[in-house]
């Protein structure tokens, strides 16, 4: 089988873009958008489609297996990790770019520090030693599987960077904070969860539907909410 893949890129340092396309083979049905790119990257030497020289295609992995968040990117308009997207679910051609909330580095490379801003910005950590709550230990495993990848950020209609609102990449980890808060710091984080998140979300759930591990962010959401916002206006 063959696909085309419409690479939307730049180089380091500048800011004009452009579009390589490069043709890769496949026989197994399982093949990844990461396949093609790592295997496109050892060709020597390396050809776009038109039989022209070109640079290799600049990308971040580490895993490959769903673990990391990475290789998450826009693929076809969506964003995917590239090591979960089949190239059989593309057909002919598939186009890959960078994440649009975030700065591009560099082709698919694009800059998550706001993320790491962001969650630095709300304080989130425990300013002393708790004790989760054993009967929430279903919300905190669910909320550690976050990737901070950045998928929910791109689809959110209420996040942009430099936002009061943080998005549901903010809100997971402090989902686990209120599930483990000491009385003594419940203000605190309650205050931040309401500020940074809950007076900027729109219920939209698009975090659901796009989040790579499966994180049911509504569950946490509801959860939430109720300890850091109705039950404390109670």
């Amino acid at each position: 089988m063959k696909i085309r893949l419409d690479i939307l890129g730049k180089k380091y340092n500048e800011d004009k873009q452009y579009i390589r396309s490069f043709e890769y083979e496949y026989s197994d049905a399982g093949a990844t958008v990461a396949a093609a790119l790592c295997d496109i990257n050892k060709r020597e030497p390396l050809l776009d489609i038109n039989k022209e020289p070109s640079e290799p295609i600049r990308w971040e992995c580490s895993c490959l297996q769903k673990k990391c968040g990475a290789c998450a990117m826009l693929i076809n308009g969506r964003p995917r990790l590239a090591c979960d997207a089949k190239l059989s679910e593309y057909g002919e051609a598939v186009s890959l770019a960078p994440l649009k909330k975030f700065p591009q580095v560099a082709d698919l490379i694009v800059d998550r520090q706001p993320i790491f801003d962001n969650l630095r910005q709300i304080e989130l950590w425990l300013g002393e030693k708790a004790q989760p709550d054993e009967k929430r230990t279903q919300l905190i495993h669910e909320a550690s599987r976050c990737l901070q990848c950045g998928c929910c950020l791109e689809v959110c209609p209420n996040f942009y960077p430099g936002g009061d609102f943080k998005g549901m990449a903010a809100a997971v980890p402090l989902s686990r904070l209120i599930s483990a808060v000491s009385d003594t710091e419940k203000k605190r984080i309650f205050a931040e969860y309401e500020k940074y998140f809950y007076a900027g979300c729109g219920k939209s759930l698009s975090c659901k539907d796009i989040c790579p591990a499966g994180i049911d962010t509504e569950y946490l959401m509801v959860n939430s909410n109720a300890a850091a916002v109705w039950k404390r206006k109670r």
